[in-house]
């Protein structure tokens, strides 16, 4: 992952947080993701990407 920090919506924060040990995924409709954890609380967080490059 580059330096550019994802940031998603973390559920149990009710906030926009930073996603730590980010991994690239692919849905099973073919649609990339990134599937990580919050840095401030630790739970699980997925944010779907945009599929346009």
């Amino acid at each position: 992952m580059s330096d550019d920090q994802v940031t998603g919506w973390c559920m149990k924060c009710k906030a926009t947080c930073p996603m730590v040990d980010t991994t690239e995924v692919k849905m099973k409709n073919g649609r990339p993701a990134m599937k990580g954890s919050c840095g401030t609380c630790g739970c699980g967080m997925y944010k779907i990407l945009s599929t346009k490059k």
